[in-house]
């Protein structure tokens, strides 16, 4: 699961035989070994020393020690069963740190965060943090944002091209459904870049950090939240066409479901030419209330 965990200079052993390890492709494992780059990550993600850490694939532990460090518990999930051992016996005498075997997309979150609550009830924010697999980044993503996982912060390393895709604003290439998921969510910042060669063995692209800050109240109020998620998927779904084909399918009469998809758009007061990517958040916050209106 993870790419996180090179042992860092001057650490305890940590993996399988003293932490000699081969990282496995379908895993999507790349070790991060860049000291400067943990440094970063731990700093950049405001952990406190009264804070939950949840990490995301700890691999061999290169990012699990100094967070542990600079929290007050740390949770750690690691799918990989071959560096589970190792993570136990590194961290076997500090009772702050736990080892989980898991894949993230099947944990309870929720119910693991209530769960250290009651085992500590000084346990003050709980903060989230990682190092993604490409292959699986945005899933992880969503399923924290749409769990409402209950955490003031995710840090979190992905591809450089994922987090510019969050990052972005609209009228960019970048721009679409899932900037405005995070967006929605989360005031989004960037905490640090790390090239190709931070890692062993090396990716061929390189990753950027990225800090999420969970919204208390989400960045624009539609009457049905479902109804905007739908909208947005659908407006980007045929990124070359303008909002009325897109919209098409939301609108129930098929017959003239184009000309029904406009004529939501101008009650909007959206020009039914535009495309999905010049559209700012707070226009698909009110195009969705028009079609619920409608409904």
């Amino acid at each position: 699961m993870s790419k996180s965990g090179s042992r860092p200079k001057g650490g305890r052993k940590g993996g399988p035989k003293g932490g000699q390890y081969r990282a496995k492709k379908r895993l999507g494992q790349n070790f991060l070994a860049d000291r400067g780059v943990i440094e970063d990550i731990v700093a950049g993600s405001g952990t406190g020393e009264d804070d939950l850490v949840i990490e995301i694939g700890p691999g061999m532990g290169a990012l699990t020690e100094p967070a542990a460090k600079a929290a007050r518990r740390l949770v750690a999930i690691e799918l990989d069963s071959d560096l589970v051992p190792g993570l136990k016996a590194r961290f076997a005498l500090d009772s702050s740190v736990e080892i989980i075997e898991g894949d993230i997309l099947e944990t309870d979150l929720c119910a693991l965060i209530e769960e250290q609550r009651a085992k500590d009830p000084g346990i003050d924010k709980v903060r989230v943090m990682g190092n993604l697999p490409y292959y699986i980044t945005t899933p992880i993503i969503m399923k924290l944002l749409e769990d409402e996982v209950p955490a003031a912060s995710i840090t979190i390393m992905m591809q450089k091209e994922v987090a510019e895709r969050i990052m972005a604003e609209p009228g960019g290439k970048d721009y679409g459904a899932l900037s405005i998921a995070c967006q929605y969510h989360c005031r989004v910042s960037e905490v640090c870049d790390a090239p190709a060669e931070a890692f062993r063995p090396q990716p061929k692209v390189d990753s950027k950090v990225l800090r999420l800050d969970l919204r208390e109240e989400k960045a624009v109020s539609p009457k049905d939240e479902k109804l905007f998620f739908d909208v947005v998927k659908a407006g980007f779904s045929q990124r070359r066409k303008t909002l009325s084909n897109c919209l098409a399918s939301l609108c129930a009469d098929a017959d003239n479901a184009k000309q029904a998809a406009a004529g939501m758009l101008e009650q909007a007061g959206i020009d039914p030419a535009r495309r999905a990517e010049t559209l700012t958040m707070e226009e698909f916050a009110r195009l969705a209330d028009t079609f619920a209106e409608t409904r």
